[in-house]
């Protein structure tokens, strides 16, 4: 080789380290993708299971790699069918070896090349050097990570079970196709075969690196030591504290071996493991060597190869040394290091973590409220990083392959907490990044420059390559400067790393003109240096590098079983947003060569994050409703029906009556449970209100995190199961039970709503949350018939009840409307009813369900109750029409008493107009009492509002017209107004016109229907239940409630119909005064009955109407009637009382 060749800064050996590790760690990821693709019968290729290859394959397989096509036709005949497919689809799997191939021929050149140069390597000196300063830290890490890379690159080539049979059907359909062999097949045959057990292959290969190799895991002696110490010596250094020391707090964080400090251990294990196994013969000869050996050994019981590939050191090792002779003893040492670690290694790590815990506590804890010390101290920060990063990674990979005997050392339900607090100080480095830059910028430019020229300028001898760039070095510092950080410019050091490596490969072989080994002062000053420039511009790079947890994505069941622990435990439960944050790591796992696998992945982020936040909410969702449950059973309490008993007690201790049994505990009253005699004892709801702050400290913990160019938001996913979980209660609160026709009173269910809501108002003292968005997203909703999932609401629910149940039996007999209370009453009937009508109809529970229902729920009770009327006055109309004839005689007949005796008789189906009249009534009369109590409860809530639409109602001029003023007593009906015409009552008749009839006609037979009802009034006297009782101001069978019924229907037919309301009224009442004064002349008792208690309607009638007068009434019937009726009315209650 000439002279030339050898020239180090021809070699290239730093470009070709790094382009080489980069490119291990794709072909890692290829392969990996392939071997999983092969374990999966989904993702197979299909030609590997297809039945009618698998005689084909298996003979590929037997004679690999030979080629043998010309006497084996029959078992190779379906491979010719299928040849075309097979190049297209097993393409990617064949050159992903062959680029294997090339890749290790690549490594094996560069290795060649690095012993004939004779490189020395040197990451941290060992006693004896002159100094103990790190000389070519990048040179020998990257070394050592290619000769990682590649063994672990052979040794998961060997696990691909399907390699020989994809190989070989490739080749043979290339040479079905082609006539001839792909070109790289023999190569690569032979390289499948030669490497079957890939580590003794090695074992060979490595034979002239030994030197090389053993000397730059020599170097090591010092670094791996000082990592792997105890917890205990961890604890007595007071490592990673920064108030340990508090005068030297503003002191910059230095050492004199700068990259080593945040070297992963994990790396440095698989350097002593892999790099003793390949030159084993340094074991026998040197005891640094095996004392760095059996400390690895002790440390672990498996090494992660790529990603969950893991590789079980000790047996692998003793496999290997078994067949060596005098090996003897390293099998023992192997045996011994195993036992040590199965018996030490768990309780050792465990132990770490604890410390770390603690450790990372109080860092990110001083930094959160001193986030300047981010500047001197960040060397702690990512030494931190990197030794929590170790030892989750260790616990997982052993949690998968655990011994048996030592399983609770492997199982740590506070490792939440750990990774909580490495995502806390990973934010604290982004969102202070500035602040460390500014630091850094100047340490670079007013120091770091100075004592590098110095350094520089000492050099006794500097060839010109190295000289030229060494003063690029210091230009490139001392040119920077603050206001670059405040102007945002963006700094790339990368050339100048690069620099720093080349410049590494150029003074470290034998015989450079500047060697690196007698310069060490320059190589600890350059290590220092490439640290601060990464604190500038690689900052994000640097967290991935020491705190990189993307290998939790193929440990998925761990995962979620540990975010599962987490969740259980009250105490860990705050730390559970590490899970999802985590899952933000996980696409810097993949890699530009293998760009199919970024879906898969990023998919599995994205489930995985969604998963872990629906489970957060989920839990906190069930807290709160048990909490809620909790305060609506002590709401309950408060309620005014459970203070009988104690009011009955009260009377009775008064009376000094003996009620009960004697020693009958005293009821416990409402708010005893506030009362606390000791601060230990801990109820139910302490421990709810504990779980949930500390779940929603989780919660609140992000506003937001970013996975896979996907936003997630924590706070959204608890509000929306709020809105669900809300919506839900407040239909089940109502108790409605469809088969007994059961439901909660309003009043009970607005107790019970009111403390849910107080609850939830409360959460946004944990969590920033917008809770009134919840209330009025389902608040809303409820007013509504359906929610958004098209259920039931409470609006439907109570609708449906009070029509179907209440009024229902109302018309049936077992209910009256009593105008004196305002409230429906039970009647004492033969069949007792399931609820007391009062309870659920009095103004209290009618304001009460106005308040649940809004007005917009009140509106659809109101139409609901419509739609009922308008039903009952199609019935009415087919009864006039019946007796159109009659009708029209007797309209025009009522001053002739003989002729409407006569016509009156032929009338049919007059007890079912009053009947439907009155039952029209009753439903007025319930809406009445829902808008008197909306109106009561909107003048609370919105006063101002509510007297400007009562005023601009009372000042509409007369001549308005029609439309516009229904308009009006539209928005004043909705406001609970009570209107002379009803707006939704013109609205439901309305659309009961017909088609087939004329306007003129159905003008007719709305006048004939008040003709009908007016002279079918007399008929009612006659009713024993028509007796009027002055307690109540009313019938027990609710015909006091004709009076609204004539005067709404009225009203609403003839604004629809553009007649007069008051001509038409006055028409009515001139009928039935005539009707009633005949039934003065009758003299049969049994007809005459209840006359009194009939005449008094007509009273009721003009009392109820905006249309009609007392003069008006004063001139059809006689005033002294009325008097003397109300008068025996009365006299008849006394005397039935008495």
């Amino acid at each position: 080789m000439s002279r030339s060749v050898l020239q180090p800064s021809q070699q290239k050996l730093a470009e070709k380290l790094t382009i080489l590790n980069d490119r291990g760690v794709g072909m890692l990821t290829r392969l990996y993708n392939i071997k999983k693709a092969c374990g999966d019968p989904k993702a197979k290729p299909s030609y590997l299971i297809d039945k009618n290859l698998e005689s084909a394959v298996k003979f590929i397989v037997r004679k690999f790699p030979a080629v043998e096509t010309r006497n084996n036709n029959q078992q190779l005949a379906q491979l010719q069918k299928e040849k075309s497919e097979i190049l297209k689809n097993l393409a990617l799997y064949y050159f992903t070896f062959v680029d294997v191939m090339e890749f290790k021929d690549h490594v094996c050149e560069l290795l060649n090349t690095i012993d004939v140069c004779q490189v020395f390597f040197d990451i941290d000196p060992y006693p004896g050097c002159e100094t103990d300063k790190t000389v070519n830290f990048d040179l020998t890490k990257n070394y050592l990570d290619l000769i990682i890379t590649y063994t672990t690159l052979m040794i998961l080539l060997s696990r691909i079970e399907e390699r020989k049979a994809i190989i070989g059907l490739y080749n043979y359909a290339h040479e079905m196709t082609h006539g001839a062999s792909d070109r790289e097949y023999p190569r690569l045959g032979q390289m499948i075969v030669d490497y079957e057990n890939p580590l003794k292959k090695m074992m060979e290969e490595f034979v002239p690196h030994s030197k090389a190799l053993s000397d730059a895991l020599i170097s090591l002696q010092m670094v791996y030591p000082r990592r792997n110490l105890s917890a205990d010596q961890w604890r007595n250094a007071q490592l990673l504290s920064l108030i340990s020391a508090p005068s030297t707090m503003l002191n910059p964080a230095q050492s004199d071996t700068m990259p080593c400090e945040y070297l992963s251990l994990d790396t440095m294990e698989k350097w002593i493991i892999f790099g003793f196994i390949l030159c084993h013969g340094i074991l026998n000869s040197d005891t640094t060597a095996l004392t760095l050996w059996k400390l690895a050994l002790q440390s672990s019981s498996c090494l992660a190869l790529f990603r969950d590939e893991v590789f079980h050191i000790h047996k692998a090792a003793e496999d290997l040394f078994v067949n060596i002779r005098g090996y003897n003893k390293r099998i023992n040492d192997i045996r011994e290091c195993k036992e040590a670690a199965v018996s030490h290694a768990g309780s050792m790590h465990r132990e770490r973590r604890k410390f770390l815990r603690s450790a990372l506590k109080e860092l990110a804890t001083v930094l959160s409220d001193q986030p300047g010390l981010l500047g001197p101290k960040a060397l702690f920060v990512f030494m931190a990083l990197s030794f929590a990063r170790d030892e989750i990674i260790w616990l997982l990979r052993h949690a998968d392959n655990m011994p048996k005997k030592s399983a609770d050392d492997f199982i740590d339900k506070h490792i939440a907490e750990l990774i909580f607090y490495m995502e806390e100080l990973r934010a604290h480095v982004r969102k202070y990044g500035p602040v460390m830059q500014r630091y850094y910028v100047q340490y670079l430019s007013g120091f770091d420059a100075v004592v590098l020229n110095e350094l520089v300028q000492n050099l006794s001898v500097c060839p010109e390559d190295e000289s030229i760039i060494m003063s690029s070095f210091v230009n490139t510092m001392t040119s920077l400067s603050v206001k670059q950080v405040e102007d945002g410019e963006v700094f790339d050091f990368r050339g100048m790393r690069l620099d720093w490596f080349r410049l590494q490969a150029y003074t470290s072989v034998s015989k450079a003109s500047l060697s690196l080994a007698d310069h060490r002062e320059l190589g600890k000053m350059m290590n220092t240096i490439i640290f601060h420039t990464k604190m500038v511009d690689s900052l994000v790079e640097m967290l991935v590098e020491t705190s990189d947890l993307s290998i939790f994505c193929f440990y998925s069941r761990a995962f979620e079983k540990m975010f599962q622990q987490c969740l259980e435990l009250p105490s860990q439960s705050r730390y559970s947003i590490a899970f999802p944050l985590l899952c933000t790591h996980f696409m810097s796992c993949t890699h530009e060569l293998c760009p199919e696998e970024r879906h898969h992945i990023g998919d599995r982020s994205l489930s995985l994050c969604n998963m872990f936040l629906d489970e957060m909410a989920k839990q906190a969702r069930n807290l709160i409703t048990d909490i809620c449950t909790e305060q609506c059973t002590l709401s309950d309490q408060l309620l005014p029906k459970h203070c009988a008993k104690t009011i009955s007690q009260a009377v009775n201790k008064k009376s000094k009556k003996q009620t009960g049994k004697k020693g009958e505990p005293e009821r416990e009253k409402p708010g005893v449970e506030s009362m606390r005699k000791n601060r230990l004892v801990v109820t139910n709801l302490d421990k709810l209100h504990t779980a949930l702050s500390e779940l929603c400290f989780s919660i609140n913990y992000v506003p937001n995190m970013i996975v896979w160019e996907h936003t997630f938001t924590p706070r959204e996913y608890l509000t929306s199961h709020l809105e669900i979980r809300f919506t839900k209660s407040i239909v089940g609160m109502t108790m409605y039970n469809q088969a007994t026709q059961e439901i909660a009173k309003p009043s009970e269910l607005l107790t019970s709503v009111r403390a849910y809501m107080t609850v939830l108002q409360s959460i946004e003292n944990y969590v920033q949350i917008d809770i009134t968005r919840v209330f009025n997203n389902v608040l809303l909703q409820q007013t509504q018939h359906l929610d958004s999932h098209g259920e039931p609401t409470i609006t439907s629910l109570y609708t449906n009840w009070y029509l179907e149940t209440l009024l229902r039996q109302v018309s049936n007999g077992h209910i009256a409307y009593f105008p004196a209370m305002k409230a429906f009453v039970n009647l004492p009937t033969e069949n007792e009813l399931t609820f007391n009508a009062e309870e659920y109809s009095d103004i209290s529970e009618m304001r009460a369900l106005s308040e649940l229902l809004g007005p917009y729920g009140m509106k659809f009770l109101s139409e609901s109750l419509m739609w009922h009327i308008s039903s009952q006055v199609a019935e009415l109309k087919k009864l006039v029409v019946e007796n159109v004839e009659v009708l029209t005689q007797m309209r025009t007949s009522f001053d002739k008493p003989d002729q409407m005796a006569a016509l009156f008789k032929r009338l049919s189906s007059v007890d079912s107009v009053l009947k439907r009249m009155t039952i029209i009534g009753v439903i007025l009369s319930f809406r009445s009492l829902a808008q008197e109590a909306l109106r009561d409860v909107l003048s609370y809530h919105i006063p101002f509002l509510v007297s400007s639409i009562e005023d601009f109602k009372d000042h509409i001029p007369r001549e308005t017209d029609m439309k516009v003023a229904m308009n009006v007593y539209e928005l004043s009906s909705a406001a609970g107004l009570p209107c002379e015409i009803d707006p939704a009552l013109v609205v439901a008749l309305s659309s009961q016109k017909s088609e087939n009839i004329s306007p003129e006609e159905e003008y007719k037979i709305a006048c004939l229907l008040m003709v009908f009802v007016a002279v079918s009034l007399p008929t009612l006297a006659s009713n024993v239940m028509s007796q009027y009782s002055p307690a109540i101001e009313g019938h027990c069978n609710n015909i006091h409630c004709l009076a609204k019924a004539i005067n709404q229907i009225a009203a609403a037919l003839f604004t629809i119909h553009k007649g007069s309301i008051e001509d038409r009224l006055k028409e009515f009442l001139a009928l039935a005064s005539s009707s009633l004064l005949k039934i003065g002349q009758e003299t049969d008792k049994t007809t005459t009955r209840n006359r009194e208690s009939v005449y008094l309607l007509l009273d009721m009638i003009v009392q109820e109407s905006p249309f009609l007068t007392m003069d008006l009434l004063e001139s059809c019937f006689p005033y002294v009637l009325l008097r003397n009726a109300y008068h025996a009315v009365y006299k008849q209650s006394v005397t039935s009382s008495a």
